[in-house]
């Protein structure tokens, strides 16, 4: 299996045409990140950093050389920090995927009355991927657009390619990202459905005619059958895949021995996607439950072990209801994970079900069962992975919020972005919490350019904190006019900051590719990158994604430090989804506490807006005239499929009918839908060196 290609091939929709990626000027992402860090570090080790950066980009220095060799490598790579990013993002990171990498996207809960409704809402759901691959696979799928700023822009595509194409595989050192092309070997024609542990091989393509609804489901049942018979039971293998990923490696190394494990690694590895069956688990399935059950399946005892951790894209039906999908991260951003599963669920809901009784093929022949040859060494390794994936479920402190009180439509009305605001609320809440501004790490898509994946809002802004500090000081110092200042200052810090992200010109990526470029050229480290403020800012306590869906569904993840917060969050026009995660063992956090103190911030802010509203001057409007910013999430194509159906008959792919909900959706937009002319204007002015 070729490793994938860094060159994305002409014919991946969206790539072409597309900017590379530009290179900001050194000077200015050097006074940028002194700025960033400044208020987070004392006065002795910012005069300290200040030094190390002076010296870092002195002329003729090592900085100017750094810099001069990454413009070669622009000149050379179609995006030159892709490879750096990937690496250092996922690839090098050898924690265990399940919560501490992988996000999941949360169905609403179903309602299976028998064990045949959850085979009938998998064989649906199994039909909808093949659809949504036929699409793919015909180059079909519209490009996306950005919305909002720089509106029109057309984004790159080349993600959702490695949807159903791709595979992490683990090393002793870094993974690899897999790619499979079709000129090398055939596309994969099956899925492996994973159940109570064991794996089948479901093959969607039979005599080259694909299986109905009706055959899916025969099979379905056919597998369900199988894998209760329990003296062919096999060890529960997935497990390994759920532990630290140079574990895994040595595991897989362990397996590749025997030629029967060879063979059922190769089906797992080659198939599109896997579909988790997964047994109840027990009365209590609140969002809390359902969102930690996506994420590590419950441990060995429940369903852990019923998954492939290194597959992009494994469907979850349990037999109680709670569904959803878990992504493999170093494919592609949750942008991607959205657009595919709310296809799923509109087509589900849009194209009822075909369970009518195929004349074609009345034999199918049965599903194939992958065998196993586990040594003892294999069994020992087993046991230790169940331990640690047992530990990762219970230090896990989860807490999925629906805020009521209001929604985006709200914050629209005072003129302000609303992924902005909610970034502020998040501010709020971690210094309410914890006393103090801790490093924050918000995606932003950089899809404008080729290739383009993510770099980071640094969103603890010293607007923000002194908007948090006049809003905790205890004492009434502040007037509520200066604090309605202050708001509307850090909202404008944050959407400055957004813009700078979304259009290539943020901080980190650049100071990635110059610390990996000096290691490249085998200079010794340079200060910069050993400094404590380095270390400090990098250092993301609090991660954060904005994940807005346009079907009732949510996405959340775990911390990415043992000391940290995930807070992932979905705005809704009257309502915001908040998932908060923590580690138990740390006794810094709590998810609950997190969420008391964010919940009390925005109904203060909103206290704030209401009081200052009436009086509010139409100059202070217009600074922070944003309309909507959103991170993780691109134009919501399907609704551009119905606007341009007529396009796609010249690629002789139709798409099935989807119901489409809101009037909201058509504003989905990943990165953001930002702020006024003027100050859009004076950024471009201003990032042109």
């Amino acid at each position: 299996m070729p490793v994938l290609d860094q060159e994305p091939s002409k014919d991946l929709g969206g790539g072409d045409g597309l900017p590379k990626l530009p290179l900001p000027a050194l000077k200015d992402t050097l006074e940028v990140y002194l700025r960033c860090v400044k208020h987070l570090l004392t006065e002795e080790q910012f005069n300290k950093t200040q030094n190390i950066v002076k010296q870092f980009g002195a002329p003729g220095g090592v900085g100017e050389l750094l810099q001069s060799k990454l413009m070669e490598r622009r000149q050379n790579k179609a995006n030159w920090v892709y490879d750096y990013w990937l690496n250092d993002m996922y690839l090098n990171n050898r924690l265990a995927l399940p919560v501490n990498s992988s996000p999941v996207m949360v169905f609403p809960q179903q309602n299976f009355k028998a064990p045949i409704d959850s085979l009938r809402f998998a064989a649906h759901l199994i039909s909808g991927v093949l659809e949504y691959k036929t699409l793919l696979d015909a180059h079909a799928l519209p490009v996306d657009y950005a919305r909002g700023q720089l509106a029109g822009t057309p984004l790159c595509m080349e993600q959702y390619y490695r949807l159903f194409t791709s595979y992490r595989l683990p090393g002793p050192e870094r993974d690899t990202l897999v790619a499979q092309e079709s000129s090398v070997m055939p596309e994969p024609e099956h899925i492996i459905v994973a159940c109570k542990n064991q794996f089948f091989v479901l093959d969607v393509v039979i005599n080259f005619r694909r299986l109905n609804e009706r055959d899916l489901l025969t099979q379905l049942e056919k597998i369900a059958r199988m894998a209760d018979i329990e003296e062919e039971q096999l060890p529960p293998i997935g497990l390994l895949t759920s532990d630290g990923r140079t574990e895994w490696a040595e595991a897989r190394s362990a397996l590749m021995r025997e030629s029967t494990n060879r063979d059922s690694l190769d089906m797992i590895e080659r198939c599109l996607c896997l579909v988790c069956l997964d047994d109840a688990t027990g009365p209590e399935l609140s969002d809390t439950t359902r969102a930690m059950l996506m994420l590590h399946g419950g441990g060995a005892a429940k369903n852990g072990g019923n998954r492939w951790y290194d597959k992009p894209m494994q469907f979850v039906v349990g037999a109680d209801g709670c569904c959803g999908v878990v992504c493999e991260h170093s494919a592609f951003e949750g942008i991607v994970l959205v657009q595919c599963t709310e296809y799923l669920l509109k087509y589900m809901i849009g194209s009822p079900s075909k369970l009518v009784r195929a004349a074609s093929v009345s034999e199918l022949p049965a599903p194939r069962r992958l065998r196993w040859k586990c040594t003892p060494e294999i069994h020992k390794l087993l046991a230790s992975s169940a331990d640690k994936l047992q530990r990762l479920v219970k230090n896990l402190d989860m807490n999925v919020h629906k805020f009521y009180d209001y929604g985006k439509e709200f914050i629209k009305k005072q003129k302000m972005s609303p992924d902005a605001y909610i970034q502020v609320a998040l501010q709020l809440a971690y210094y309410r919490c914890h006393g103090r501004p801790v490093s924050t790490y918000e995606s932003a898509s950089i899809r404008r350019f080729k290739e383009g994946r993510v770099d980071n809002i640094r969103s603890a802004t010293p607007e923000a904190l002194a908007f948090v500090k006049a809003m905790t000081n205890g004492e009434q110092s502040t007037c509520d006019k200066e604090k309605m200042e202050m708001l509307r200052g850090a909202i404008s810090a944050q959407t400055k900051y957004t813009i700078l992200a979304i259009t290539g010109m943020a901080i980190d990526n650049h100071l990635l590719g110059l610390r990996e470029i000096a290691h490249d050229l085998k200079i010794e480290k340079p200060e910069i990158f050993k400094d404590e403020a380095h270390l400090i800012s990098n250092q993301f306590i609090l991660s954060t994604s904005q994940v807005p869906t346009t079907v009732e569904m949510f996405c959340c993840y775990g911390p990415v430090l043992p000391n940290g917060y995930g807070a992932c969050y979905n705005p809704q026009s009257n309502h915001i989804i908040f998932s908060v995660s923590s580690f138990r063992e740390s006794p810094e956090t709590s998810s609950a506490e997190f969420v008391k103190c964010l919940v009390q911030g925005l109904l203060d802010m909103r206290d704030l807006c209401n009081k200052c509203n009436s009086g509010s001057n139409a100059a202070a409007q217009r600074q922070g005239q944003t309309l909507e910013t959103h991170t993780q999430t691109d134009t919501n194509w399907q609704s551009k499929t119905l606007q341009t159906s007529a396009d796609l008959t010249k690629n002789q792919q139709t798409l099935p009918q989807v119901l489409l909900k809101t009037p909201d959706q058509t504003k989905v937009e990943a990165q953001t839908q930002t702020s006024s002319q003027g100050e859009a204007q004076a950024l471009k002015n201003g990032s042109k060196s």
